[in-house]
C-alpha cells in the first residue's frame, strides 16, 4: 500500500544489510541491545481477555479464557536512542524516509482514480496538528496531517529533531520498523494477547494497568491528554505530548506506559470478529490468518494497543487494557511506538 492509501485509511481509522562488522564491533552492538531496555519475566498463566465493562466496544467482546506461555518483555517502549542504536548497526531506512514512485501509488488507488499530485510521492507521515478551536470527532484531517519529511529523526517534520528526546519512544516507524528492530535485537513483537496479558499485570477483571481507580482521580497514572480534545491539553500529567520512558509507576509485572504515551504495534493480523471466532478457550493465540476492518474493509491492518497521549474520557479511552485499534503496516504516526518480547528458551 503507498503512503496516499494509508493516509486516507487513517483518516478513516482514527475516527479512531548489516555489514560485515568485526567479532569486537558485534560485542559491543549486543551490549547495547541488552542494556538500552531491560526485559521483564512475565510468568504464564490463564486469564479472561476482552472487555470488562460495558465501555468497551464491539471488537473487545466477548470476554473469552486465554492461557499463554512465559515470556520476556521490555520493560518499557523502545526508545529513540535504542532506535538510533539500530540504524547505526545496519543502516536501515524506515518506510516514511522513502518516497514513492507513482506507479507505486496508482496500484493503491481505485480504479480510474485522477494521478496524483506529486507531493503525494513524497517520503513522509502523518503528524498531529492540532486546531486552536474545538472541531467535530468525525473529521480527524482536523488534527491529522501528511507531513512530507516527516520520519523517526523528525518526528513532527523537517524543522524537528530528536535533540532532549532521546529517552522518548520512537515513533513513525511502521510495523515492517518494528519487525527489523525486533529482528536485529534477537527478539519479535508481541502477540495481542501476550500484549493484553502483561498489560493487566496480574490483576484480574480490572479495566486499567493500575486496578480500576479512574484516570483522573488520585496522582497521574498516565500520559494521555487532559483537558478537551484535540485543541486544548492542560498537561495535568505533566506532559503534552509523548512522555520520556517510565515517567509514571510500573503495573504489577513492572511493565511501564502499558497505558498512554504512544500506542503499540502488536504482530498479529486485525479482525473485528476474532474474539467471536477464537472459542471460549485459547491457548498462545497469534491472531486471524487474515485481517478484517468493517470500517475500512479494502485495507488489511495490524493491531495497535495501549493507547497514547492523545487519548481522553470525551474522545479516545484507548488506554483501558482490553481496548484494541488497528492500522495498516506501513503507516508511520507521531503517537505509534513499540516495545518487543522474547520467547522463554525450553
Amino acid at each position: 500500500m503507498g503512503k496516499y492509501f494509508v493516509y486516507l485509511s487513517m483518516l478513516t481509522l482514527l475516527g479512531a544489510c548489516a555489514g560485515n562488522d568485526s567479532n569486537a564491533q558485534h560485542q559491543k552492538i549486543s551490549a547495547e541491545k541488552d542494556t538500552l531496555n531491560r526485559m521483564v519475566l512475565i510468568p504464564g498463566g490463564v486469564f479472561a481477555m476482552g472487555a470488562d465493562d460495558s465501555t468497551g466496544m464491539p471488537d473487545e467482546y466477548p470476554k473469552h479464557t486465554v492461557r499463554v506461555d512465559s515470556f520476556w518483555m521490555d520493560e518499557h517502549e523502545v526508545t529513540n536512542e535504542a532506535f538510533a542504536a539500530f540504524v547505526a548497526a545496519t543502516g536501515y531506512v524506515t518506510t516514511a524516509e522513502k518516497p514513492l514512485s507513482k506507479e507505486e501509488l496508482m496500484a493503491s488507488m481505485l480504479p480510474g482514480s485522477p494521478e496524483p499530485d506529486s507531493s503525494m510521492l513524497a517520503a513522509g507521515a502523518l503528524v498531529f496538528t492540532p486546531p486552536d478551536h474545538a472541531v467535530p470527532f468525525d473529521d480527524v484531517s482536523a488534527w491529522w496531517s501528511f507531513v512530507p519529511g516527516a520520519n523517526w529523526r523528525h518526528p513532527d517534520g523537517p524543522g524537528s529533531d530528536l535533540k532532549g528526546r532521546e529517552q522518548m519512544p520512537v515513533t513513525q516507524v511502521s510495523w515492517q520498523d518494528a519487525q527489523a528492530f525486533a529482528q536485529w535485537a534477537g527478539k519479535r513483537l508481541p502477540t495481542e494477547a501476550e500484549w493484553e496479558y502483561a498489560a493487566r499485570g496480574g490483576l484480574s477483571g480490572q479495566l486499567y494497568p493500575w486496578g480500576n481507580e479512574e484516570l483522573t482521580a488520585g496522582k497521574p497514572k498516565a500520559n494521555t491528554w487532559n483537558g478537551n480534545f484535540p485543541f486544548r491539553n492542560t498537561k495535568t500529567d505533566g506532559f503534552y505530548a509523548a512522555a520520556p520512558v517510565k515517567s509514571y509507576s510500573p503495573n504489577g509485572y513492572k511493565l511501564y506506559d502499558m497505558s498512554g504515551n504512544v500506542w503499540e504495534w502488536c504482530a498479529d493480523w486485525y479482525d473485528a470478529n476474532y474474539y467471536t471466532t477464537s472459542g471460549k478457550q485459547a491457548s498462545n493465540p497469534a491472531g486471524p490468518a487474515r485481517a478484517y476492518d468493517p470500517e475500512d474493509p479494502a485495507a488489511a491492518k495490524r493491531v495497535i494497543r495501549g493507547g497514547s497521549y492523545m487519548c481522553s474520557d470525551e474522545y479516545c479511552r484507548g488506554y483501558r487494557v482490553s481496548a484494541r485499534m488497528k492500522t495498516t503496516p506501513e503507516s508511520g504516526l507521531s503517537n505509534l511506538g513499540f516495545r518487543c518480547v522474547r520467547s522463554v528458551q525450553r
